[in-house]
């Protein structure tokens, strides 16, 4: 099934909602009808991965170097209408408008963050995505909202201890150092146990040993841990 080619009109009227979309989150209005995609991320066979992956996301695609079967922004929104919920060729959408400082990229029909918006809508059962989501947010200065996406993460996440270890990070992004204690510490209880985190933690002044047993909430943190200034404000491959 070959999907439906970008019209004139859509893109000009994508054009005049670049600047209303920078600093509010979008919705279906502004992002566009889904139209038919060909699968989800998730479970596409090795097959049907390759079908779109080995014409429009090929390395030079995925590293932002170039496009391959044309612009990069085409190969990028092809790949993206085939598949909303593409994980790593969110991370390229992430990675490109935080290199151009822009929402608006080249030859892409929607904003930015209207690939992270339509991803959701196609797939509400992918955590990852709103990971990827909540991470842009946070790489945008828009920390209530990054928060509202983490809050859903972790209703979803389960014992997966790799995203709630991602959800300590994005904290700590944020320099909010008592939620990211709090997750550091559900990730270790659940097994997962990495550096990156705990050294943030120590060098900001805010790392404590779990207690045996328990896992601490954010106010019995913020009540242990001792007071700093506060500064103003990844779980598929290339997040954190």
């Amino acid at each position: 099934m070959k999907l439906k080619p970008i019209t004139a009109w859509q893109l000009a009227f994508a054009c005049l909602l670049t600047s209303q979309v920078a600093t509010a989150q979008v919705d279906a209005t502004v992002c566009g009808d889904l139209g038919t995609p060909r699968w989800d991320y998730r479970y596409a066979t090795q097959a049907e991965h390759k079908e779109v992956e080995g014409a429009h996301f090929v390395p030079v695609v995925e590293n932002l170097i170039r496009g391959n079967r044309g612009y990069l922004g085409g190969d990028l929104s092809y790949t993206l209408r085939a598949s909303p919920n593409h994980h790593r060729a969110l991370v390229s959408v992430m990675k490109w408008s935080e290199k151009l400082k822009s929402s608006r990229l080249p030859d892409m029909l929607y904003p930015a963050e209207c690939y992270f918006e339509r991803g959701i809508r196609y797939k509400a059962d992918d955590h990852v995505v709103k990971l990827l989501y909540a991470q842009f947010l946070v790489s945008n200065s828009r920390p209530a909202d990054a928060v509202k996406q983490l809050d859903l993460v972790v209703k979803m996440a389960g014992d997966n201890g790799f995203t709630l270890y991602n959800v300590g990070l994005l904290y700590s992004d944020m320099k909010n150092f008592d939620q990211a204690l709090v997750y550091a510490h559900k990730a270790m209880a659940k097994g997962f146990v990495r550096p990156e985190l705990r050294n943030r933690l120590e060098q900001a002044g805010r790392w404590l040993e779990p207690v045996k047993g328990s896992e601490p909430d954010a106010t019995q943190a913020a009540e242990e841990l001792p007071a700093t200034s506060t500064d103003s404000a990844g779980e598929a491959e290339g997040s954190k």
